[in-house]
This record gives structure tokens, C-alpha cells and sequence, in this order.
């Protein structure tokens, strides 16, 4: 019996050929789609998953209060709050900590810095900066497989060091290099550790990346030599919060019930005894490590992490394309019940009962189904490695997905192919079989809410989905179109230079900018701790020396030159400019407006000559700058104070007043060469990289974009079905009226009436909802766009035409036919 089920479905498939083509190519679509999003939702969420002690481990998280407003929320910590905690608390089974390579320290401020590696015997230099200063508890904690060494004892003495597999083969080569020296230039100095492990390349889907790790008892004693001036030591320190602390937990813990516990914490080990006095607070918070790369999106983080909301769209968007792809099916299936009629008359008339027919359709859409799937298979297969390079994932983005959402899909399949099945099922074995051979059957009207429903649906999708789409698209327009206050075009950044002595540097950086001022190509040179688009690390309270002693603010400290305001064209709004022709400018600073006004003064000229107090000395304010964007438009502009370092050696920013710049840069390098051989010549255009910060919003509106088009093309195809079915129904009105004398324009109006009016309703139900989905988006923002009526209006119209176009083949095929044709048939 089976058997002949699928038979009889096989021959229908193949008689209608067109209807089967329609269908394939709705459900191969919508399939497709679902396919791709699913892989990538599963890819996203698949961060740090492999770690085997993933649901154990949580990252600190430190909230920083000033006068009792959160000012300051960050991913990394004091050095000594993990050890406490795990002496504290017996849900705390272990701890690690990691620090940035690359965050150095001087006697005066932290810094980004440059760390190149080079091998000496085999002259290979480059610049690393993915690695950190590790605890040996890091590669317990983690799931860190060695290829060489021993995890145990690779990390636990200063000087040692373990690399990544892809870093013994750019430096070593196929030779073993455990117990090899491994030279490193950072912050004019020369280190050699001892590498004593090589490791398999991290995988990608995590939230951290690294190529290499020091031992964090080397960190120590780098503090200790270069005597930075920490009241603290770095293994204990409660007032130093670059590090990443992480918990290992015991199995069960409530995270919930554990941080319920830090306020004592806090106040047992006087964390908050300094910021009591001055109305400051710290409170820790926990991040389970599987959360971070889509929740966390806090100072300082490790690496540039997704978005959970916007992988909550997409996921959302593969549901509503398949279940539109679904919805035509149903209503493509039930718009053939005239066509069918006769046969189910027949089939019922030599015995066939109503179950029967019942599982003959399903049979139908089951293979039609299963049909799509494996097209759709095949389809993803070849557009994956295109996706992938689209959004810029460079892990080889293929065809793969996890067992849960594997099954996830077979489930959603056969659920779906049941649904959209059962429906027209029921329709099609309902038909009595006297009623349809006599030639007197008409399709009644049962069912027809139920379709208009459906379609009204695809309606309001499709409106929520433009309207989202043009939102999405102005939101990332408008922040990268903004003016930020100061003028990054035609920027060349070099990283400063690492293997300078600082003893020597600031002749060598002086003379190497006046030559480079001497290029034609070169209009300014300037010399920061940071730039725009890089975020600042270093931050520091303060307060104004005649405030009650208890008013600090938390600040963001930048150093530069004298060039940099005049370079990048900032504005002063009162005071002046660092300038040479004062020595006393050592001991001033330039505020942003942001910073004056979070001081408490009335105006910018009020901040003049006013004395500042930090880090245990006193500055004078000598000039306020209109605030500018240091970051992008997602982030509020910090307030921040800026010291004179005429020698900084992080960035040089260098503007061009040429258009040829292949040549200009060529002439740099030259330059750059003749005064720091030793360094690898590295740069970035400030345009490129300050765009980088908006890459996953741009990302996230082209991919949003495609779907919702297919989304919207696949919805097309059940305005065809249900105008297709209004046709057929109303074939002998129309040829009455025809022969009546209406005339085709008539005819038309009134076959697309129904049309315009589930429009409406659509988007009457799409406004609310897409309106409050889209603010729930932007409201990450700091800076974001209103949204307007017309976006709503546009998508309105929009689909109205669509479904216009989408009909008016039917509708005037069937106004011009001729009405005898259609009359005969009573």
C-alpha cells in the first residue's frame, strides 16, 4: 500500500510539472536560507563550547561607580581579587589570570605597545600582538592541548613561554624548538624567554586569541625591573584592574547565589574603603564563559566579540523564511483543489477511504520536502565558502552542523512538512465524490480565513522586514557618516617602535620626524599613546583641588604631543594648546568638554587655570577641546584628559597633502628604516580602521538585507497561490460580468481589492511590532537615529506594490479572457 502511495504522488509530481517546479523552488529557497542562518547561529553560539570545563568557568566582570552613577563597566579587573576569592569562597575551585602582552608599563601611564619577535639565527621579525602573561592554573583551566612540553611545567618560572603550532612554523620552521630562545622587543627593551611548549592552534570560536603565552611570573618580575611605582604588588594588587580573572567553579554553583556574596567580599578586603571616602564604588559581577562572546561587550575586552541580538534576528528571520516557504506550499496545494476534485470524486467512488486519501497527500509533501532538502543541501554546500567570505570568516566556513542542530533541523522538517501538508490533506479528502462527477461542485468558501490569515501574515512580515532592513541600513549610514570632531582623513598611523632604549629614543623620534616633515607628500606628523578607533586603557580618578576631597571622577588619560590637536584639526573651545614656547606645560593638561563638565564647571573658559589633582600631583588646566569621537558613534563619548608626552612612541599619525600616496608611504618606509632598522615598518589608514568598529553592524545590514529580500520573494509566491485560487473561484462571475458589459479595468479592481485590503491589515500589525523590535535593536547605541513614519509608509507602499505586480498577471489574464469559455462550464 505504501508503496503504491508513493507511486501515485511521483506521477502527480511529474504530471504537474509546473506546480512542482513553483513549489521546489519556494521550499529549496526557504530551506537554503534556513540552512545558512542556522549555521551560522550555531557557529556563533559555539564559542569557547569545546572548552571541557566550559560550564564551570566564569569571568569577573567590574562595575565602577562615581558619586553613585556607573561610570565605568570593564572586562578585566583588579590582579588580586580571583586569589582572594578562591581562598573566600568554597565555590571557587581554582582561578587563573591573564594580562595583555602588549599592555606594557611605565613609570607614568599603561600603554599599548608593540611586541616583535624575531629569531635571531634565522632573521625572522615580525610584530605579535595576540598573546598574554599567563597563570601555569590557565592551561588546567582551558583546554589547551600541547603538541610539545609538559602544560603542567610550561608556565610555572619566569622567562618561559609557549607557542602556538602556526608560530613554530613561521619562526622554527619543522625543527622542535622546545628549549629554543625566543627573542622579544617591548617598550626598548630586549627579553629572551625559553619556550618550553608548543601548542595546536586555538580554535577560532573563542573569545579569546592567542598565538603565545608567557609565564605571569615573568609578568612580575618585568614590574619589579622596570619599578613602575605600584603601591601593590601584581600578584595582589586591588587598585590595578587590567587583568582577566577568571573562576573555575565547582559543579552546581549558582552564580547568582555566589555574587550575592561580593558586596561583603568587597568590604571584608576593603576594595571600597578609598572609594567610600570619595562616594565611589566597585561592585563584580560573573560572566559564564560560554556568554561572553555574544553578552559581553564591556571595557577592555580580549578580543572584538558578536552580537546575541542580532544572532537572535537572524535566527528569528530562518524561522519566518521557512514558514512563509511552508505557508505557499499549503496555499499553492489547496488554490489546485478544483484541479484535484474530480480525482478524489473517482478515488472514493472505487473505495478509497478519506484516511486513505489523507496519507496519500501527506506522502505528497513529504517527498516534495524531502525534494527541496536535498536541493536546498546542495545549495548551501555551494554558497557556505561565499557566506563566509562575506562576513569576513576566515575559519574555513563550510557545511557543518552540530548534532542538536542537526536534529533541530530534521525535527523542524518533518514538523513542517506535516503542517503544510495536513491542512490541504483534509481540504483535498473532504471533496464528495456525487457533488464533483455530476459537475455541479463549487469550492466553497471553508477555509478561506484560515488562507487570508496566512497571507495577511506573509504581509506583515514582509512590511516589519523592509521597515527593519531600511532602519538597520540608516543606523549604520548615520554613524559612519557623522562628523567626530576631529579630521582622520588622509591619515597614515605607524606603530611606534619597540627596540629603541628610552634613553636614546627621544633624540632618534625627533630627528626621524623632521626628516619625515621634509617629505612633499607629508603635511604633519604626530606622536600619541592612542588614536581614534583604538580604545584607551588607561584611566584614572581625579578631581579638582579646591572640591571637597571625596568628588573623583573616573578619566580617561591620553598623551600626545604637541602636533596632535593642530594635526587632527580638534577644536579649542577656551585656553590653548600644549606649546613648547612654556616648560611649565609638563605640568598641564588639555580636557575634553565632556571632562569640564563632568568636573562641575559652568563653561570651558571656567576650566582655565583651574588645578587639577591625580594620581598623587597637581596639574593646571591650561585649554578645553570641543569633544570629538575617539570611538565610534556606538560608544558615548568618554571624558578625557590629555598630558604632554612630546616623545610618545605608541602611534605616529602622519597626514598626507598628496594624492599619491603609494608613493608617499614608499618614502616613509625609507625613512622609517634609516632610523629604526630594528623594527618591522607597520601602519594603518585611520579611515579603514576606525570603520573596523562598525564592521559587524555593516555586516549584520547586508546579511539582514538578503534574507528579508528572500524572505519577501518567497512571500511573493503566495500572492500568486491566492490569486491563482480567486481566479479559478470566481471564473463564471467574471465571464457574467464581462458579458454584462464590465470593463477589464473593473475587472482588475476588483480581483486586487482583496489584495490592497490584507495589505492594510498587514501593516497595521507590522508597524507596532517591527517598531518596538527595531528599538530594542538600536537601543545599544549611544548615538542612534529616531525612527521616522515614513520608514513604515516606504515598506507599506512597498509591499503594496509587490503584491500588486504579484497579482496583476492574474488578474488581467483573467479580465481580457474570453467569458464564453468560462460559461460553457455550467
Amino acid at each position: 500500500m505504501l508503496k503504491s502511495y508513493f507511486k501515485i504522488a511521483l506521477r502527480n509530481l511529474k504530471t504537474n510539472k509546473g506546480y512542482t517546479l513553483l513549489n521546489l523552488f519556494g521550499l529549496a529557497t526557504g530551506l537554503t536560507c534556513c540552512l545558512i542562518i542556522f549555521q551560522y547561529v550555531s557557529y556563533e553560539k559555539s564559542y569557547d563550547a569545546f572548552n571541557r570545563h566550559g560550564d564551570q568557568i566564569a569571568r569577573l566582570r567590574m562595575d565602577y561607580h562615581d558619586q553613585g552613577k556607573l561610570t565605568m563597566s570593564s572586562a578585566t579587573v583588579y590582579p588580586g581579587v580571583a586569589p582572594l576569592m578562591a581562598k573566600d569562597f568554597p565555590e571557587v575551585k581554582n582561578y587563573c589570570r591573564l594580562v595583555a602582552a602588549r599592555i606594557a608599563w611605565s613609570n607614568i601611564e599603561p600603554a599599548q605597545l608593540n611586541v616583535v619577535f624575531s629569531n635571531d639565527e634565522q632573521n625572522i621579525r615580525a610584530i605579535e600582538n595576540k598573546g598574554f602573561y599567563a597563570d601555569p592554573s590557565f592551561l588546567q583551566m582551558f583546554t589547551i592541548p600541547f603538541l610539545i612540553g609538559d602544560a603542567n611545567t610550561a608556565l610555572d618560572a619566569p622567562n618561559k613561554m609557549v607557542i602556538s603550532e602556526a608560530l613554530s612554523q613561521k619562526y622554527f620552521g619543522q625543527a622542535n624548538p622546545s628549549g629554543k630562545l625566543m627573542t622579544v622587543h617591548e617598550g626598548g627593551h630586549i627579553y629572551h624567554y625559553v619556550i618550553t611548549g608548543v601548542f595546536k592552534n586555538y580554535p577560532k570560536n573563542s573569545h579569546l586569541a592567542f598565538d603565545y603565552l608567557f609565564s605571569y611570573k615573568t609578568f612580575i618580575s618585568l614590574i619589579h625591573f622596570l619599578g613602575n611605582g605600584k603601591e601593590q604588588d601584581p600578584d595582589l594588587s586591588l587598585g590595578w584592574y587590567d587583568f582577566y580573572d577568571y573562576l573555575h567553579l565547582q559543579p552546581g554553583t549558582n552564580l547568582k547565589a555566589l555574587e550575592a556574596k561580593f558586596p561583603d567580599f568587597c568590604l571584608r578586603h576593603k576594595i571600597n574603603f578609598l572609594q567610600q571616602i570619595r562616594n565611589n564604588r566597585t561592585d563584580f559581577y560573573l560572566m559564564p564563559l560560554k556568554d561572553i562572546h555574544l553578552y559581553s561587550h564591556l571595557n577592555e575586552e580580549a578580543a572584538v566579540n558578536g552580537d546575541g541580538k542580532s544572532v537572535s534576528f537572524l535566527f528569528l528571520v530562518a524561522f519566518i523564511i521557512i514558514a512563509i516557504a511552508w505557508v505557499n506550499y499549503t496555499n499553492l496545494a489547496t488554490a489546485r483543489s478544483l484541479e484535484r476534485a474530480r480525482e478524489v470524486g473517482v478515488r472514493k467512488l472505487l473505495g478509497a477511504l478519506r484516511t486513505d486519501l489523507i496519507m496519500q497527500f501527506l506522502i505528497e509533501s513529504l517527498l516534495l520536502n524531502f525534494a527541496a532538502l536535498i536541493i536546498a543541501i546542495g545549495i548551501t554546500l555551494l554558497l557556505s565558502p561565499v557566506y563566509g567570505r562575506m562576513l569576513n570568516n576566515n575559519t574555513g566556513f563550510g557545511f557543518h552542523l552540530p548534532a542538536a542542530y542537526a536534529l533541530g533541523i530534521v525535527g523542524l522538517f518533518l514538523v513542517g512538512s506535516f503542517l503544510s501538508g495536513i491542512y490541504p490533506a483534509f481540504v483535498l479528502s473532504g471533496y464528495h465524490p456525487i457533488t464533483v462527477l455530476k459537475g455541479a461542485f463549487k469550492n466553497s468558501g471553508k477555509g478561506q480565513v484560515l488562507r487570508k490569515g496566512l497571507i495577511t501574515g506573509q504581509f506583515a512580515t514582509s512590511v516589519a522586514l523592509i521597515a527593519g532592513t531600511i532602519i538597520v541600513f540608516q543606523q549604520v549610514s548615520f554613524m559612519r557618516s557623522q562628523q567626530l570632531g576631529a579630521n582622520i582623513a588622509g591619515t597614515l598611523v605607524l606603530n611606534g617602535p619597540v627596540s629603541v632604549p628610552d634613553s636614546a629614543y627621544h633624540n632618534t623620534y625627533q630627528a626621524f620626524k623632521d626628516q619625515l616633515l621634509q617629505l612633499s607628500g607629508v603635511k604633519s606628523v604626530a606622536a600619541s599613546t592612542s588614536v581614534m578607533g583604538k580604545e584607551i586603557y588607561y584611566t584614572n580618578g581625579a578631581g579638582l583641588v579646591h572640591s571637597p576631597p571625596h568628588q573623583f571622577y573616573t578619566f580617561y588619560f591620553q598623551y600626545m604631543d604637541y602636533d596632535f590637536v593642530p594635526g587632527y584639526d580638534i577644536k579649542i573651545l577656551a585656553g590653548r594648546n600644549f606649546s613648547n614656547k612654556f616648560p611649565t606645560d609638563n605640568r598641564a593638561v588639555l580636557l575634553n568638554e565632556a571632562a569640564s563638565k563632568l568636573f562641575g564647571l559652568k563653561s570651558p573658559s571656567a576650566a582655565i587655570n583651574e588645578l587639577i589633582y591625580y594620581d598623587g600631583d597637581q596639574y593646571k588646566v591650561i585649554g578645553v577641546l570641543a569633544d570629538f569621537h575617539h570611538m565610534g558613534l556606538n560608544s558615548a563619548i568618554n571624558p578625557m584628559i590629555f598630558v604632554l608626552k612630546p616623545a610618545a612612541n605608541n602611534f605616529y599619525s602622519i597626514k598626507f597633502n598628496s594624492p599619491n600616496t603609494q608613493q608617499t608611504v614608499a618614502s616613509i618606509q625609507k625613512v622609517w628604516n634609516n632610523y629604526f632598522p630594528a623594527d618591522p615598518f607597520s601602519f594603518f589608514f585611520l579611515n579603514d580602521a576606525f570603520d573596523q568598529q562598525y564592521k559587524a553592524d555593516v555586516q549584520f545590514g547586508k546579511v539582514f538585507g538578503i534574507f528579508s529580500f528572500l524572505a519577501i520573494s518567497i512571500a511573493c509566491f503566495g500572492l500568486l497561490s491566492l490569486s491563482a485560487y480567486n481566479v479559478i473561484q470566481r471564473t463564471k462571475e467574471i465571464g457574467i460580468r464581462k458579458v454584462l458589459g464590465a470593463s477589464v479595468s473593473s475587472i482588475f479592481i476588483m480581483l486586487s481589492r482583496e489584495m490592497v485590503t490584507l495589505v492594510v491589515i498587514g501593516i497595521f500589525i507590522a508597524v507596532p511590532v517591527s517598531w518596538f523590535v527595531m528599538q530594542l535593536w538600536l537601543q545599544d547605541f549611544a548615538y542612534r537615529i529616531p525612527i521616522q513614519w515614513w520608514v513604515f509608509a516606504l515598506a507599506g507602499i512597498a509591499v503594496l506594490l509587490i503584491a500588486l505586480l504579484t497579482v496583476s498577471y492574474q488578474a488581467v489574464k483573467a479580465a481580457i479572457a474570453n467569458p464564453v469559455k468560462s460559461l460553457r462550464m455550467e
